[in-house]
């Protein structure tokens, strides 16, 4: 009984929650066929957990020792500053059109979804991953219905 609610299953538990979650905002980014989908969400949401889990893991086995000076908040800002990179890779300029930003912005919000999770926020996760998903497939919608028509209006 002790190994169900042992730490290490709390920490598999929230690796499967962080992928989940991910993996829910990458279905919008598949289903719209972007580069960026279900498999990398899911990845970058599974990473920025597992960062923030080893983080807080090594935090606590190191807290005690003299002369170890130690801040888990580090580990955030260097999952913001990594992901900025993948991002920015994932954003092109063609013409007058730039593709990518809100994927970019997508891989963006699932590592923080991650980080959520990592430190036990699940709440927080949860909605945020329902919240994103609705920004990117209900406000796409509108999109297409309100500012897309117009523009097709103005070139006919």
């Amino acid at each position: 009984m002790d190994f169900w609610f042992s730490s290490q299953m709390q920490i598999i538990f929230q690796l499967l929650l962080a992928a989940v979650l991910g993996g829910l905002v990458g279905l919008e980014r598949e289903y719209q066929k972007r580069a960026a989908g279900l498999r990398t969400h899911s990845l970058v949401c599974l990473g920025s957990a597992l960062f923030i889990i080893i983080s807080l893991e090594s935090f606590h086995q190191w807290a005690n020792i003299t002369g170890i000076s130690f801040d888990p908040s580090r580990v955030i800002s260097g999952i913001v500053l990594g992901v900025g990179f993948i991002g920015a890779g994932l954003i092109m300029h063609r013409g007058f059109k730039i593709e990518g930003l809100t994927t970019a912005a997508g891989i963006w919000v699932v590592a923080a979804i991650g980080v959520a999770v990592g430190l036990k926020l699940y709440l927080v996760a949860v909605f945020t991953s329902f919240l994103a998903l609705g920004i990117l497939s209900v406000l796409r919608l509108l999109e297409e219905k309100v500012f897309w028509e117009k523009e097709d209006e103005k070139s006919e």
